[in-house]
């Protein structure tokens, strides 16, 4: 009798003991990546050079557009994949989520045979005079192809989980489709829909591979930060690749704690209510 609670409080201090070492090999590297950045002082002096401004500026608008395309977009194919199955369904699933698994470097060189000039639709877009590869268009494209799967997947899952009763008794009475999806489905799958979006952006921001083999690393046009820390890093520079490092952990964390604090999955609940 005194050996089971014994057995089972060792059990818990190994519990605790391995999510400790855990937390310690993912949070250890980036802490002091960043606390190294502000020791230094090459933090501060990041935030005051160009090269960083315009890259971090550049990183915003086009995650920002990237995450608007993937919202469009995404959610109706996630509505169309949780609502309904039909043959081929299964194989659709997989695709969307291939960009997942895929190296991002596959992932660019699979954008610029699509999309290049003598690619599959090359053609295409030399002739309405649209050149898509190394422009910001093309930054832009190659963020949306990598992260946008991380939102369909989560809003998906979301929708999916809403229990079609309550929308059927809504149909009852009386209501329409669009107030259907906005006074039922969106709040009831709004964790969901807020995790997808914030982990799409989260995708986007941290994009390198497939950036730098469909849009370049060209100063002002399409070098976003994550190719700053590159660039850097290339060029001998070290503090000046953790700095940029340091400045896109800081944005991503600070997002991620944003919705931890202010609920933001309930915010969405309550704006579509």
């Amino acid at each position: 009798m005194v050996a089971i609670p014994a057995a089972r409080a060792f059990g818990e201090r190994g519990v605790i003991a391995l999510a400790g070492l855990a937390a310690l090999f993912l949070g250890l590297p980036v802490a002091l990546l960043v606390v190294r950045a502000v020791v230094d002082g090459s933090l501060a002096n990041a935030l005051g050079a160009r090269v960083v401004l315009d890259a971090l500026s550049l990183s915003l608008v086009t995650t920002a557009i990237s995450l608007a395309i993937t919202v469009a977009f995404g959610l109706p194919l996630a509505i169309l994949l949780a609502r309904r199955r039909f043959r081929g369904s299964g194989l659709l699933e997989a695709i969307i989520d291939l960009p997942i698994v895929l190296p991002p470097s596959v992932a660019g060189l699979a954008l610029l045979l699509a999309l290049g000039r003598r690619g599959f639709f090359g053609g295409s877009l030399d002739a309405v005079g649209l050149e898509i590869p190394f422009t910001t268009l093309a930054v832009i494209l190659a963020q949306t192809f990598v992260s946008a799967p991380f939102f369909i997947l989560s809003a998906r899952t979301g929708i999916a989980s809403v229990d079609r009763d309550l929308e059927d008794a809504a149909r009852v009475d009386g209501a329409t489709e669009a107030q259907l999806f906005r006074r039922i489905t969106v709040p009831l799958a709004s964790s969901a829909l807020a995790a997808g979006l914030v982990m799409s952006w989260a995708r986007a921001l941290g994009e390198f591979g497939a950036t730098i083999m469909f849009a370049g690393n060209v100063e002002g046009r399409t070098q976003t930060l994550p190719l700053v820390v590159y660039s850097e890093f290339q060029g001998g520079d070290l503090d000046g690749s953790i700095a940029a490092a340091s400045i896109l952990v800081l944005a991503a964390l600070g997002v991620l704690i944003a919705v931890r604090t202010f609920h933001w999955g309930d915010a969405l609940e309550r704006r579509f209510r």
